[in-house]
């Protein structure tokens, strides 16, 4: 086996030393990653139930259904309408829960909250228990517009498993009692990349409040 041995050269050592740097803080980057979604993920799974025990909850203020998009035409993205149908699921289950649809309507041809509205009447929910929030542009800005806007202290979230880990961990580290039902009704083109990015989004949220 060829001996190793260090560049000769000043230039080459530094060459070396500055490989060896990054590498480092590379497999750092990847652990710390690592860490902060086992955190926001072990800290909140227990916290995902069946529609039958969201129904169960008492003294829910909401059922807050994070926005999706929408198509060209203005109908529902599955995963959006697979959002509205599970929580008008959970509704009719509660007897006493409102739905709260938070989504993106900066633009007037873009408009996330009518189209969820729409569904969920067309679902046979009673347009009189259904608030909305068209300036929910993140899951961080749903979840504290909920808070400061609507008083919400108790909630059911209801989106994807993949992205309700971090819903529920926001809701929690402002100190709202929020519990999650998964509408993964079908799989969904594209999961893979959203993963990717869910992963991304877990560390940017979990930064924000270790530095809030």
């Amino acid at each position: 086996m060829p001996r190793l041995t260090l560049p000769k050269t000043k230039r080459g050592r530094i060459l070396l030393w500055t490989v060896i740097v990054l590498c480092s803080l590379g497999l750092l980057a990847v652990l710390a990653v690592g860490v902060i979604n086992g955190i926001v993920v072990g800290s909140t799974e227990e916290r995902i139930v069946s529609l039958d025990e969201a129904a169960s909850l008492e003294d829910v203020d909401y059922i807050l259904v994070l926005g999706a998009g929408v198509k060209a035409d203005g109908t529902p993205s599955d995963m959006l309408h697979d959002r509205v149908l599970t929580a008008c699921e959970v509704m009719t289950l509660s007897s006493d829960a409102m739905l709260l649809m938070s989504g993106d309507n900066q633009r007037p041809d873009y408009d996330e909250v009518s189209a969820m509205v729409t569904l969920a009447v067309e679902l046979g929910a009673d347009e009189a228990n259904i608030e909305t929030d068209r300036l929910g542009l993140s899951t961080y800005e749903s979840i504290r517009r909920a808070c400061e806007l609507y008083g919400v202290e108790r909630m059911v979230i209801v989106t994807q498993e993949y992205h309700l880990y971090r819903a529920l961990y926001i809701a929690e580290q402002m100190g709202i009692d929020a519990y999650g039902v998964s509408a993964d009704v079908r799989s969904y083109r594209g999961q893979l990349l959203r993963d990717v990015r869910e992963v991304a989004a877990r560390c940017k949220d979990f930064l924000v409040f270790l530095f809030d």
